[in-house]
């Protein structure tokens, strides 16, 4: 099934039903008065969220949603049927945004959550509710009015823990693949992701959590280049990133001539840190608070170098001082972590290290939240509209 995470549609409330004219015809009351019945109120729009669905797949052929319109009112004093309601689910993570202008109307993040989207018009008043004193035959009555009437687009922003970036046949879906039941296609060649990937990660310890493999990035994804442009906007609700290097650049220390290692080694170091630094870029060039959030480094395919233990710890040494000087920030004493996906050598330590950034992510952002005083929302403050 195709992967859809964005869509534009077009969804109108009911219409109002129109009020009545009528009067009371029966024996012995010739003249009986107005007993023209109210309109029915037009159907609204509401979209209710739900975490069975992960993708707008539903809305890539329907796109024009319209709920039913009020009933006429009638004689006796009786009302017209309401239009029933329409009821339109969503993945959770959705974005709600208006078409023409980009506004974001609202944001729905949590399971079950509703939101009336395009409310019905009110049904119009039958004649008997404008029998006054000195008006005592009323001859008209309200039409319904119209429903409301929005061009809408809808984005998908996939909820997760973490996300796994880097150069693509960087190893993403081989590592997603290593620390999750997640299997998503794996091959040689670039861009074999075409869609992002979501896995849960079990712990000992009973605790999970959620991982995302994103496409992979190249320089000017920011703006339409490769695949992961696509795919940026998924990494945004994520609270750590997992940057895989790809360590065969290191592969051309093995061939170096003697006499020089350490100008090979020099070279090597370069090439990797600037892709680490490309990636960086278009990261801040989407969404500069992107640089701000955890980032843990890893360096992978180390499987190819396991009679070269030196070259690793040199290597690492190197690799953590510039990422120091690129971040900004000093690294981790570990950073960057040495695994190799293939084979499961460091996935153990590297799963633990990343649910303990996890765990200081959580706790200082339930600092920051106690120290904010704002509007305290009641539970059941989703955006309805009286």
């Amino acid at each position: 099934m195709r992967f859809i995470d964005e869509a534009t549609i077009r969804i109108s409330g009911g219409h109002g039903g129109p009020g009545c004219i009528s009067f009371r015809r029966e024996t012995f009351e010739p003249r009986g008065g107005p007993d023209g019945g109210d309109g029915g109120d037009g159907g609204d729009i509401l979209f209710i969220t739900s975490n069975q669905l992960g993708s707008l797949q539903d809305f890539r052929f329907k796109r024009i949603y319209q709920a039913p319109h009020g009933n006429h009112g009638s004689g006796a004093n009786k009302a017209g049927r309401d239009g029933e309601n329409i009821e339109i689910h969503l993945p959770t993570g959705t974005v709600i945004k208006n078409a023409q202008t980009g506004e974001i109307l609202v944001d729905l993040t949590e399971d079950k959550q509703t939101w009336l989207a395009c409310e019905g018009g009110r049904g119009g008043k039958g004649n008997a509710h404008f029998v006054t004193s000195t008006h005592q035959a009323p001859k008209f009555a309200q039409p319904g009015e119209e429903g409301e009437v929005h061009e809408i687009k809808l984005e998908l922003k996939l909820l997760a823990d973490v996300a796994i970036i880097g150069f693509p046949n960087a190893g993403k879906s081989t590592l997603i693949s290593r620390i999750s039941a997640a299997r998503p296609k794996i091959a040689d060649y670039p861009f074999t992701t075409l869609t992002p990937h979501l896995g849960v990660v079990s712990l000992p310890s009973l605790e999970s959590f959620v991982v995302a493999d994103i496409p992979g990035l190249i320089e000017g994804a920011h703006s339409g280049m490769g695949l992961g442009h696509k795919f940026l906007k998924h990494i945004e609700r994520t609270h750590v990133f997992v940057h895989l290097l790809d360590g065969t650049q290191l592969l051309e220390d093995l061939t170096c001539p003697d006499d020089s290692p350490d100008l090979a080694i020099s070279e090597a170091i370069d090439k990797i840190m600037e892709r680490y630094q490309t990636i960086r870029n278009e990261l801040g060039l989407f969404n500069e608070k992107l640089l701000q959030m955890p980032e843990m480094v890893v360096l992978n395919k180390i499987d190819l170098f396991e009679s070269h233990s030196p070259l690793i710890t040199e290597a690492k040494a190197a690799l953590q001082q510039r990422i120091s000087k690129i971040r900004g920030t000093a690294a981790s004493p570990q950073e960057p972590w040495i695994i190799s996906a293939v084979s499961g050598v460091g996935i153990e330590e590297l799963t633990f290290a990343i649910h303990r950034e996890l765990k200081n992510y959580e706790e200082s952002s339930l600092l920051a939240l106690k120290g904010f005083k704002g509007k305290t929302l009641l539970p059941d403050d989703t955006g309805m509209r009286n």
